[in-house]
């Protein structure tokens, strides 16, 4: 078994990683792709590489020649062959120079802007099947050639953007760009077509195409093997490589990029997102059906300005408009807010962190809860904004990340006392809709708000509603001046077109909405109930769809790394936030009964 690599193109879309070298040689976590592809084949035993080099060929050979001696080659062999005109053709034709070594024995043919597991060569090479194209299910990050695959596995087409149907990819299977070519496919068939197909189309194509001829008029030329999405990815520009980066890495790397990240996790279908904070029983299906019916409307057509968006936020809250600014997500509005305010704010600590780094002109009074188990009351708080004589008190409810809860009650009691010393509460209720039925209440409530001026409410929609990716939030007060400078501070178009619609369309789906609150309260009380029973955790009881847990015996920045690595499973390590300085406390999202009990599976198997 021999392989040959197509490495002449110049990678422009990588920027400054190829400006003095090849594609090849971009590092993903420290090492080289051409020595990741290198070591996989030399531990498949294959005997030799042929490398198709173009730009930058003569920088690539030297650095292979330099990195690989005889000793780490282990009897396989390596030539180049160059593509002299790689600026002016395409990867046909540089596989149309190296066909004559195609046809010396069989071969796999790989490209040069793939990072893979070594363990697909192994699996290619010992498959019966002779002449087989790696794939992948069609995930919604992929892009490129896509094939077919009946039930035996047989390939029936190739298919180019040109063919591609989004509609269908429930069918499709992503090429990876590795391939396993017998001799006698190559002599009998590939290389006269490639040859009669250059002849007829030109240097500037790629060879997919002749494979694609192929797979219509036989069937049973070429097999698919099937891979996981996880074994693989294609590098094309920097964004990619970073993704690599993240999806290669091992250990607290990978534990660090991921939460580097900061979300995007849709690049990664197969893991279970337990660290950020999502309503996982609503939109319900028809009301995403409806936003789809929409789509084409939607991005096509500009979104109404801030004026209109109070106007639907404020029918949704039954707040009068004047008094409602809406946000491209609550992290907007504070960020819009903190510009506004000044002095002593007393803030129970720990806290949500956008907070303090956006009231940077404020002095921050911080009530650390750690000490009374973070079950903080309305007085405590009362008593330490009056000893400090601050002018502000921020209190998140439930809290985040303790999933401390005040009631009405307690939270009205303090409002009237920070009233008499003209202090303002900034009250966050992002998650106070996941309380318990029973105790479930808001502060958006336009008597509320005008009994209490002092009151600034603030509401993250995307964490309550489960729609983050439009990025909605909302801010009430009676006091209009502050509402008016906010709204000012904001873009006239701040929200998109697509959060528009949902802001008017919500009213139909409210009662759904209500119930999936009422569910995550009942999953919530089950998760806890299980996750007490696991001996290395500690859990702290919890409003919101999150729960605080402290571990015993172990550390979680461990624990975050073995269920990143072993099962997908990505949860809040809260090592480094004030109060949890000694690598002991985690946080989990509420997701639903099948996700929970999953991580339930994983943390009951895991050796300390």
């Amino acid at each position: 078994m021999q392989a040959l690599m197509l490495a002449a193109g110049m990678g422009k879309r990588l920027g400054r990683y190829t400006k003095n070298a090849t594609k090849r040689m971009v590092q993903v976590n420290g090492t080289t792709l051409i020595e990741r592809a290198i070591e996989a084949l030399v531990k498949a035993r294959v005997k030799k590489l042929t490398i198709v080099v173009g730009y930058k060929g003569d920088v690539l050979t030297n650095f292979i020649n330099t990195k690989f001696n005889e000793d780490k080659l282990k009897g396989m062999k390596i030539e180049f062959i160059e593509n002299k005109v790689y600026d002016k053709t395409n990867n046909i034709y540089s596989l149309f120079l190296a066909r004559e070594r195609l046809c010396d024995d069989d071969t796999i043919l790989l490209e040069s802007d793939i990072i893979f597991k070594p363990e697909i060569i192994a699996k290619l090479i010992k498959t019966k099947d002779k002449n087989l194209a790696v794939v992948s299910r069609f995930e919604s990050w992929m892009d490129g050639t896509c094939a077919l695959l009946d039930e035996d596995g047989n390939i029936t087409g190739i298919l180019d953007k040109s063919r591609f149907n989004w509609s269908d990819t429930q069918n499709y299977y992503k090429t990876v760009n590795i391939y396993k070519f017998s001799t006698e496919f190559s002599k009998e068939y590939y290389v006269p077509f490639l040859e009669a197909y250059q002849k007829a189309f030109g240097k500037n194509d790629y060879y997919e195409q002749v494979l694609k001829v192929l797979s219509f008029l036989s069937a049973s030329t070429l097999k698919g093997l099937s891979i996981s999405s996880d074994a693989w990815y294609e590098i094309d520009d920097q964004a990619d490589l970073a993704i690599a980066e993240t999806r290669f890495a091992s250990g607290k790397n990978k534990l660090r990029l991921m939460q580097k990240n900061y979300g995007g996790y849709w690049r990664y279908p197969k893991l279970k997102d337990f660290c950020y904070l999502v309503n996982p029983y609503f939109p319900p299906q028809k009301m995403i059906d409806e936003l789809q019916s929409n789509f084409k409307t939607l991005i096509t057509q500009y979104p109404s300005g801030a004026a209109q968006m109070s106007l639907l936020a404020g029918k949704i809250f039954k707040i009068l408009p004047e008094c409602i600014a809406v946000g491209k997500g609550a992290a907007e509005l504070i960020s819009s807010f903190g510009e506004t305010i000044r002095g002593k704010i007393v803030v129970p600590y720990p806290t949500f962190n956008e907070y303090p780094e956006r009231l940077a002109n404020c002095e921050i009074i911080p009530i650390d809860t750690s000490g009374m188990n973070f079950s903080y009351t309305a007085k405590d708080i009362a008593a330490a904004a009056k000893k400090q004589k601050a002018g502000a008190v921020l209190l998140i409810n439930p809290d985040n990340p303790s999933g401390n809860f005040l009631s009405k009650k307690d939270v009205v009691n303090l409002l009237r006392e920070l009233k008499k010393t003209g202090a303002s509460l900034i009250f966050d209720e992002s998650f106070i809709d996941f309380a318990k039925k029973e105790i479930r209440y808001t502060l958006f409530d336009q008597e509320i708000l005008m009994e209490f001026p002092n009151l600034i409410a603030i509401k993250s929609i995307s964490k309550s509603y489960g729609v983050p990716g439009l990025r909605l939030g909302v801010l009430a007060s009676s006091n209009t001046e502050l509402i008016g400078k906010i709204k000012k501070k904001n873009s006239i178009w701040n929200i998109n077109s697509f959060a528009e619609y949902f802001l008017q369309i919500y009213e139909k789906y409210e009662k759904t909405y209500s119930a999936a609150c009422d569910k995550i309260a009942a999953e919530r009380d089950r998760f806890i109930k299980e996750l007490s029973k696991i001996k290395f955790l500690q859990v702290y009881p919890s409003q919101a769809n999150f729960v605080l847990c402290k571990l015993k015996g172990t550390q979680s920045t461990r624990l975050a790394m073995r269920l990143l690595e072993k099962h997908g499973i990505f949860i809040k390590d809260l090592t480094g936030k004030k109060c949890f300085d000694k690598n002991k406390w985690i946080r989990l999202a509420i997701r639903d009964e099948r996700d929970n009990n999953e991580l339930l599976s994983a943390l009951a198997e895991f050796n300390q």
